[in-house]
């Protein structure tokens, strides 16, 4: 493994995302000096926090799966999960409506998901369910240690038996036709795959192997942080601090000064700080303006509306996090991503925090959190001024049609973001999903974390190995330390 050559005594790591703060811990862990500067008063980057009325909104990722490896971060500096957060296992990890009427509790326990899927669709289908679950348990085994949890310097990194393991499995084939050999009733089908659309795919032709997000979404488990998810960057940022990591905030980095083929000092808020090894998170055409190259030419992922509602009311059958499917299904990808459209029978997700902690939201009210795909604004060049506002009514309406009756009159205070809002944060073509995760943008073929010039800069985030996704990110942020400590 190729790895930062020369003095790495200090490290400076730009931005306290999670990717970021994860990868500061991994260094403190192994003894580096390491300052983090962040442009926001707040750690988080994506994960952020608005306080809006009395409400607490989480501004980022709703999901928490994989909490072993935020553990695994804190173990490096002697801290550990069960100090710093208190973790809420959700049952049902989701709940999946339907256009006819039926709903599906998503259990991550085996027979608990058996039993649902009997009564749901039938024998056949829950034993099919058990084999679906033993195939995704194989491909999270095969894929994790060599091609997750992994830095590549070559595709040739890739010949492993794992490889051979893997294709064995299917997983080089697609997603929707391998939970089809297991799965009949297309709307467990649904269920199942949906989890490609994180990584800006449809699922119809994503890569068999990204099952591996359906794993952690349905059998790993999914967690909810008492507090909101904005409690674990600031319980990582915490933990860093308390092992000797300095945190400069509301310093947004404006110039990294080179000689000799290294970043030898990040300019930020007025400061100069010198470095030896340099990490950098932002998404990438902020990288390479820092830089001063030029951007590869990537594919990136659709986009989305993100509706933050508080609500004076909640409704009957809403779980934490549920899933509402529109009747159209496959016409919806090509709309998204193909063709440009909104979507024309929109499926959404639909969170509801104060589900788990009331304490989000004052007293007799309820959060809301309703993310609805769209087009990215190099698919679609939208006014999203104009059509934000009114796609934030159509998507109230679509909710009340399907059982949220008074959404819209219960509407106590919202805030609508839109691509222009993520372009805005600095995001590549206004999507938070950062680069697709196509054959030729993934694994070896990402971008990688570790640049020939300058040689001490090691990038982290969802732009780079392993990609989108809280685990894969925290992953991100391993992969850059071991870079710089070997």
């Amino acid at each position: 493994m190729r790895r930062v050559p020369g003095r790495t005594g200090h490290v400076v790591v730009v931005g306290a995302g999670l990717a970021g703060l994860s990868c500061a811990l991994h260094l403190a862990g192994a003894g580096r000096e390491v300052t983090v500067v962040e442009r926001d008063a707040l750690p988080g980057g994506r994960a952020g926090l608005l306080e809006l009325d009395g409400y607490r909104v989480d501004t980022g990722p709703t999901v928490l799966t994989m909490p072993d490896l935020v553990d695994e971060a804190l173990s490096a500096v002697g801290d550990s999960l069960a100090e710093r957060l208190d973790l809420i296992p959700l049952h049902p990890a989701y709940r999946a409506h339907f256009a006819d009427g039926s709903a599906l509790d998503v259990h991550t326990d085996a027979d608990a998901m058996e039993q649902e899927v009997r009564r749901f669709a039938g024998a056949e289908e829950a034993a099919g369910y058990r084999r679906l679950r033993r195939w995704l348990t194989e491909v999270h085994r095969a894929e994790m240690g060599r091609f997750i949890d992994a830095n590549f310097d070559s595709p040739l990194n890739l010949v492993t038996p794992e490889l051979g393991r893997l294709a064995a499995l299917g997983g080089f084939g697609r997603l929707g036709p391998a939970i089809g050999r297991f799965l009949r009733d297309e709307r467990l089908r649904r269920v199942f795959s949906f989890q490609a659309l994180y990584a800006g795919l449809d699922p119809r032709r994503a890569l068999a192997l990204y099952a591996v997000i359906s794993y952690m979404d349905t059998v790993g488990g999914v967690w909810f942080p008492r507090g909101g998810m904005h409690a674990l960057p600031t319980a990582m940022a915490d933990a860093a601090a308390a092992a000797g990591v300095r945190f400069r905030y509301g310093a947004e980095v404006d110039r990294l000064e080179q000689r000799g083929g290294r970043v030898t000092a990040v300019h930020a808020g007025g400061d100069r700080i010198e470095a030896d090894a340099v990490v950098l998170t932002p998404d990438l055409p902020v990288v390479h303006r820092l830089l001063g190259g030029r951007a590869r030419r990537l594919r990136w992922s659709p986009s989305a509306v993100v509706v933050h509602a508080g609500t004076t009311r909640s409704w009957p059958g809403t779980a934490h996090h549920t899933i509402s499917f529109g009747a159209a299904w496959e016409s919806t990808f090509t709309e998204i991503i193909r063709r440009g459209r909104l979507m024309s029978d929109p499926s959404l997700l639909v969170t509801r925090p104060t589900a788990s902690d009331p304490a989000l939201a004052p007293d007799g009210r309820e959060l809301h959190y309703v993310l609805a795909p769209c087009p990215n604004l190099r698919t679609a060049d939208f006014d999203w001024d104009r059509v934000g506002p009114a796609y934030r009514d159509e998507l109230f309406a679509t909710l009340e049609a399907r059982g949220f009756d008074g959404f819209a009159a219960s509407v106590d205070v919202q805030r609508t973001v839109t691509p222009v809002e993520w372009a805005a944060q600095g995001h590549a073509a206004g999507t938070p999903f950062s680069a697709a995760h196509t054959f030729a943008q993934t694994g070896p073929f990402r971008p990688r974390n570790l640049l020939r010039s300058p040689e001490n800069v090691v990038l982290a985030g969802s732009g780079t190995t392993p990609g989108v996704g809280v685990p894969p990110v925290l992953i991100s942020g391993k992969l850059a330390a071991r870079r710089i400590t070997g």
